[in-house]
């Protein structure tokens, strides 16, 4: 079924599915993992139950998000070898230590503080559990660092030299290709995202419990502490775009195109496009709603800047203009109602309606998932955008593939879309219906076996013979009889 269709094409399509697919979960699981942080914080600090009780029910729906994120992670190292070993031969000198730091910093200390996290409230210190709350969330940003290091490298190489057999080699200076010059504004754009995910993530499942009952103490909480975080981050989450995008414009510049829709140079100005239909084949933008020289003003702070377009760049080095147009309006389209909704909620505090308007709580509901499309729509934009390249400038997509037959890409591509759904789909359904329990005192966190965890062999070491351990002892008189 698939001999007519290129194997280059398919290859594409499924590592788009499955890291579009990963991105959901690290983006949820980076921003929740602080937030249970300053949770179990506020729980030390002031004594109140409440923390606490919130702590744990967040608790849950992180566990499987990030064991959903690791496992769909492990999906891109497997492609990587498959689809694209080409890639991986020429590129891997300097890919492959990045992440390797990642796996040895970030993912084995989450992994060593995971378990006490989840299932060690009761067994160490108040302290030190807190300590392993800090260290995961810690660790979620280290993975986000290195992860980000080598994706920005991709965009923005440096600090290489090219070897004899055409393999990409590490230069002098290590530091130079860990931050090369857009990491430091994708670092920072990705993780305010994350937060901002998680923020109405949080608002959203407050709103919709405020909804079946306004006195609801613990919905009443989350829902302030996430609009409080929508108001404050949505506007330095715009700024810090603009930044990313004018060190885009320098580094960058036919993506940047992409995105405005200018297929014209603009000697004396450029108009900012709001809306349009463009049309690579005729160069133009159907139905053009635009501004005159605000593009000019936003990306050159000056009405009158030239502004180069397309007609400057060949035409096999364009990247798809409507995709990368598109996906970037509906990014900045979500972050500006996330601006707005914030501001509704400031408005709604200052007037002492914050629990009592049920507007906002249905549009805080509606903009619960509005993160996910903004980072997917944020993804699509800076990779689309980066075509036809896979290291800019310097290796193209379809140089880096390997030489695999479309029935083979193809199996795996069908593969790969039913295990997400089915699996992927299940855990997504289970996390829906932890949100839409309703937060109460005495939330009892995630749960272990009676007698500890489980083990393979299906016997608990020890157990008959020490029959004084904690985990063998019976826990009420019930248990006893």
């Amino acid at each position: 079924m698939f001999d007519s269709v290129d194997a280059l094409l398919l290859a594409r399509i499924q590592f788009a599915f499955t890291v579009s697919f990963h991105f959901i979960f690290p983006a949820f699981s980076i921003g929740l993992a602080s937030f249970l942080a300053v949770l179990e914080g506020l729980w030390l600090k002031t004594g109140k139950q409440l923390y606490l009780d919130l702590f744990k029910y967040w608790l849950k729906i992180f566990a499987i998000a990030f064991a959903m994120g690791v496992v769909s992670g492990i999906v891109m190292s497997y492609q990587f070898g498959t689809n694209w070993s080409v890639f991986s031969d020429l590129a891997g000198p300097v890919i492959g230590p990045l992440m390797a730091y990642e796996v040895l910093t970030a993912f084995f200390l989450e992994a060593g503080f995971l378990g006490v996290m989840l299932f060690g409230m009761e067994r160490v210190g108040k302290k030190l559990h807190f300590a392993a709350t800090l260290m995961v969330a810690v660790g979620t940003f280290i993975s986000a660092f290195w992860i980000l290091s080598v994706n920005s490298w991709m965009h923005t190489p440096v600090g290489f030299e090219m070897g004899a057999n055409g393999q990409f080699l590490p230069g002098d200076s290590w530091f130079a290709i860990v931050f090369n010059p857009s990491f430091p504004y994708r670092l920072v754009h990705t993780v305010t995202a994350a937060y901002l995910t998680t923020a109405f993530v949080v608002g959203g499942v407050g709103a919709w419990h405020l909804l079946r009952d306004r006195s609801n103490l613990h919905a009443r909480k989350m829902f302030s502490m996430a609009m409080w975080m929508a108001a404050l981050v949505a506007p330095v989450q715009i700024f810090v775009g603009d930044m990313h995008g004018l060190n885009t414009l320098e580094h960058q510049p036919q993506k940047v195109m992409a995105m405005e829709g200018h297929f014209d140079s603009h000697p004396d100005g450029a108009p900012l496009i709001l809306f349009g239909i463009p049309d690579s084949e005729e160069k133009t933008v159907h139905y053009a709603i635009e501004i005159p020289k605000l593009s000019s003003l936003i990306l050159k702070h000056d009405l009158d800047a030239p502004l180069a377009g397309l007609d400057t760049i060949p035409d096999d080095e364009e990247p798809p203009v409507g995709i990368v147009f598109w996906s970037f309006r509906i990014m900045v389209a979500i972050g500006f109602a996330m601006l707005g909704l914030g501001l509704w909620s400031l408005l709604a505090r200052w007037r002492g309606g914050l629990y009592r308007w049920s507007w906002l709580h249905r549009a805080a509901l509606v903009m619960a998932p509005s993160g996910f499309v903004a980072v997917i729509a944020g993804w699509v934009t800076t990779e689309v955008g980066r075509q036809p390249y896979v290291i800019y400038n310097l290796m193209c997509t379809a140089d880096a593939a390997s030489p695999l037959d479309a029935p083979a890409v193809g199996a795996s591509l069908v593969a790969f879309v039913l295990v997400y759904f089915t699996v992927f789909g299940f855990g997504t359904w289970y996390i829906l219906r932890l949100m839409s329990h309703h937060p109460h005192t005495g939330e009892y966190g995630v749960k272990r076996g009676d007698t500890g965890p489980i083990r393979t062999a299906g016997i608990t070491p020890g157990l008959t013979q020490n029959p004084g351990d904690p985990d063998t002892m019976p826990r009420n008189r019930e248990e006893a009889e």
